[in-house]
């Protein structure tokens, strides 16, 4: 605009000739407004188009700043906030159901349990199976953060403060510690040449055992081993808190190894074998649910097709006190899908609109895009699968990864059922229309996912981010006018009679096609007619 005010300068010269004003007044005005436009030099032009591009630019700068922090334009928020009510219009974007919200406070909260890194239900075998992957592609498919948690978790249950009593229990203490694998491997030989000892038979279960078929063997020594000190720290628990801490110690090494035993099993082909072991060891520490081994036995029941009894352990686990996971989410869903996708259509779902079951399906596909929008993308095979991590974040991109690793089987044996996904899984984003900062079912969609998944997953995994982070237009418009009244000083300082030709000739480009229509008006209007219709 200071551009083509600078380029019209020239003609405004002819309001001096103006005869039609109505009074001395308005033509000093106009005479006082033609000298300051006539007086103004190019560098006065220059320097307000600098000016104009310094302000765009400030602009710019604060709401990248603004987007980067809160994911949101500022600009664009207040008008959401303040101006559309203003103008009458109505949030809708409240939740209706009470049910789904425990008052302002908690779905404002982001507190820093839901960013917390879980240990995966379904983790794979580090010799069996991930450096398996290794070798074949070259690829390292933990990151060092991953491991270094499972290291953690390796400290935190399989040791306490009385291992120094039983010398090879001292000896896998530091063991565990160790970063080299090799070092941890010979570790663990050491401790078994002294006696026989259940975490040394995990380590070597874990990272030496090439196949699924000798980790199970390990595992079966184990569990030897592990049963005999269960028994004997379980007699001598209540004399004193050291031994309290070994009891401890002694039922988590007892649970994983009979955990990872059932998952050898659903491996290599048991399933009803690995279902019995599973059910059994729920049942003998039922109070154990850290290692959620139900959703080891749901995957497993899904893969029997025993959907009477999957829908018998949701009911138990799917409920409104319990922590939820994708596991729980989706197959809830996909449950729901079952009965209604073999015969599901979308175009005779607009036309007859949705039946009640079709609609639960919806719902229950909504809920579970609600908790982790990224599953969907690997169930339709819209993104690449890789090894699942040894840890997830709920709701983030690496739950979905290990869900759709082992559930994707399962939705594709449901006919219909991914065709219902397909159709139905993008309509939860137009329910939820500020995730970050008011959810419908669940709380607000944390921010920190993006964060602790790029740390848990591979360098080569493209982490999937929700919600996108795409520029408001506010931005790509401020930083194209920034950049292009930048240009346009720099120009006019640097050649100013040639952009005054090529604004000439911009111009007569631009009123080429009015002047054309003008002419064939003339050509067609009486002359008579026309003059009379400019006289008024």
């Amino acid at each position: 605009m200071v551009f083509l005010v600078y380029i019209l300068r020239v003609p405004f010269r002819y309001s001096d000739n103006l005869t039609a004003a109505p009074g001395p007044a308005m033509f000093g005005t106009e005479s006082s407004l033609s000298m300051f436009l006539n007086t103004l030099t190019p560098k006065f032009y220059v320097a307000l188009t600098g000016t104009s591009s310094l302000i765009s630019g400030l602009i710019l700068i604060f709401e990248w700043w603004y987007f980067r922090k809160y994911g949101t334009s500022f600009i664009e928020q207040v008008s959401v906030s303040h101006l559309r009510p203003l103008l009458g219009g109505v949030d809708n974007s409240s939740p209706t159901n009470s049910s789904t919200s425990n008052g302002d406070a908690d779905s404002n909260r982001q507190s820093v349990s839901e960013c917390k890194v879980w240990r995966n239900p379904l983790n794979l075998f580090r010799g069996a199976e991930y450096n398996r992957y290794t070798w074949v592609t070259g690829r390292e498919p933990l990151t060092y953060y991953d491991m270094n948690l499972s290291a953690q978790d390796h400290q935190t249950f399989f040791t306490c403060d009385s291992d120094h009593l039983r010398p090879a229990d001292a000896i896998m203490q530091k063991a565990w510690r160790e970063r080299n694998p090799q070092a941890r491997i010979s570790a663990a030989h050491e401790a078994l040449e002294l006696e026989d000892c259940a975490t040394a038979y995990i380590l070597l279960a874990e990272e030496e055992a090439t196949t699924i078929v000798e980790a199970e063997k390990l595992f079966k020594q184990a569990v030897k081993a592990g049963e005999g000190c269960y028994r004997r720290s379980q007699q001598l628990q209540h004399h004193g808190a050291q031994y309290e801490a070994q009891h401890r110690r002694d039922t988590n090494v007892l649970v994983y190894i009979k955990r990872r035993l059932a998952m050898c099993s659903r491996k290599l082909g048991r399933t009803r074998e690995a279902v019995k072991m599973m059910r059994d060891l729920m049942k003998e520490f039922p109070l154990l649910s850290m290692f959620n081994i139900h959703e080891n036995l749901l995957e497993s029941l899904l893969e029997l097709q025993n959907y009477a009894d999957v829908q018998a352990v949701l009911a138990k686990y799917d409920d409104i006190s319990l922590p939820k996971s994708a596991t729980i989410c989706y197959t809830a869903a996909l449950l729901k899908a079952r009965a209604v996708s073999d015969k599901f259509s979308p175009e005779a779902a607009s036309r007859r609109g949705l039946s009640t079951a079709e609609m639960n399906a919806v719902e229950a596909i909504h809920r579970a895009v609600e908790f982790n929008p990224h599953v969907p993308k690997y169930l339709l095979e819209m993104k690449s699968l890789i090894l699942p991590p040894e840890h997830i974040l709920k709701r983030g991109d690496s739950e979905a990864i290990a869900y759709a690793f082992f559930h994707l089987q399962h939705w594709k044996r449901v006919e219909g059922a991914l065709n219902l996904l397909h159709c139905t899984w993008e309509g939860t984003f137009r329910m939820i229309p500020y995730p970050l900062e008011k959810g419908h079912l669940f709380y607000p969609y944390p921010i920190c996912t993006e964060t602790a998944d790029r740390e848990l997953l591979p360098m080569f995994h493209e982490v999937s981010v929700y919600p996108k982070k795409e520029l408001p237009f506010f931005i790509l418009f401020t930083a194209g006018l920034c950049s292009f009244t930048a240009m346009l000083a720099l120009l006019t300082h640097q050649f100013p009679e040639l952009m005054g030709v090529f604004a000439k000739a911009f111009l007569s480009t631009l009123f080429a096609p009015l002047n054309f229509i003008m002419e064939k008006v003339e050509s067609i209007l009486p002359s008579s007619l026309w003059h009379q219709l400019t006289r008024i």
